[in-house]
């Protein structure tokens, strides 16, 4: 396999830039279409700059001095490296082909990225820019997690439906779970004794006890006047005290709430078209959903578990970010 990023035709447009508060808290959108970055203002709910990239933007995380953000170019076959203070591309990494979601160590300097067409997680290597690993996983990877001590990468398989679990001191795989059909997302517990995964076409979130990798509950999803092929669980979030599961729930355009002891659903809130993924504010009052066929990002008041705005972002926004 071949590390050369593909030219990037973005790489010749300087990033279109607004002014903003240099201290203000964003939301960074993902737009796999329009090859591009929405950035939203927290206190004005508005779009303050828009930022290109490489082709067909997706997973997207930050440093954790929140100095560099790292976006999944899954067309480019790279992962490119922005300034986040101007938008600038300083450089890509080597992450192997289509690259479309990924985790950064807690070590903040290795990046987990699942290549979907490969079959493979490719271990970069941020500061020296170099694989340092490739991990064998199963067919079209995609979710990736880490746990909160680092010592656990995971990898989901949408088509080998499973998750991986890898060792991320000797990067071999020590463990494979079955889950349901066409995973999709990965999220561990902040004090790391569990591990969630969503299933898109099974329908499901699989819990699991990460000690013993073995299944501890399931969350299935009914939405009122929703066909069940619509309901389709996606990327999800916990709340600051864990008791609160917010869950993506793809064309059936709801998001669901989930009462993270019981693994009950409470409660279900209409956003846009095909609700993708999500990101909190700093405080955890608003949550920012991808919408991406109406191509909007609906904010969520989380106490009252409503939707406040539908603030209008590129073409299928797919990923989100905080930058506090």
């Amino acid at each position: 396999m071949t590390f050369a990023a593909k030219p990037l035709a973005a790489l010749a447009f300087p990033a279109l830039l607004a002014a903003a508060p240099l201290d203000a808290q964003e939301i960074w959108v993902t737009n796999e279409k329009d090859d591009t970055i929405s950035v939203i203002d927290i206190g004005t709910l508005e779009v303050v700059r828009t930022i290109a990239t490489g082709e067909r933007p997706r997973g997207i995380t930050f440093s954790k001095d929140f100095s560099r953000v790292y976006v999944c170019a899954s067309d480019s076959d790279t992962v490119q490296v922005l300034d986040a203070a101007t938008g600038e591309i300083l450089h890509d990494l080597p992450s192997g082909e289509d690259p479309e979601q990924f985790v950064l160590h807690p070590n903040d300097r290795h990046l987990y990225i699942a290549n979907e067409d490969d079959a493979v997680t490719t271990v970069v290597d941020t500061g020296t820019r170099k694989v340092v690993a490739q991990i064998n996983v199963g067919i079209e990877p995609e979710g990736m997690a880490v746990s909160p001590d680092g010592r656990i990468a995971i990898t989901t398989s949408e088509t080998t439906n499973m998750a991986h679990w890898i060792d991320t001191e000797t990067q071999q795989l020590f463990a494979n779970t079955l889950v349901d059909a066409r995973p999709r997302h990965a999220e561990f517990t902040a004090g790391g004794s569990a591990l969630w995964v969503s299933s898109e076409i099974g329908g499901t979130i699989t819990v699991f006890d990460t000690a013993t990798q073995t299944e501890t509950g399931k969350i299935a999803f009914e939405v009122k006047g929703v066909h069940p092929d619509r309901v389709q669980p996606v990327g999800f979030a916990f709340t600051e005290d864990e008791e609160t599961a917010f869950v993506a729930l793809g064309p059936s355009n709801h998001v669901a709430v989930v009462n993270a002891e019981t693994l009950e659903v409470e409660d279900y809130i209409l956003v846009g078209r095909r609700v993708w993924h999500m990101a909190f504010s700093p405080d955890k009052s608003l949550l920012f959903t991808t919408n991406g066929v109406s191509g909007d990002v609906t904010v969520i008041d989380t106490a009252k578990r409503q939707a406040l705005k539908s603030i209008k972002v590129g073409r299928f926004p797919w990923g989100a970010a905080l930058r506090p």
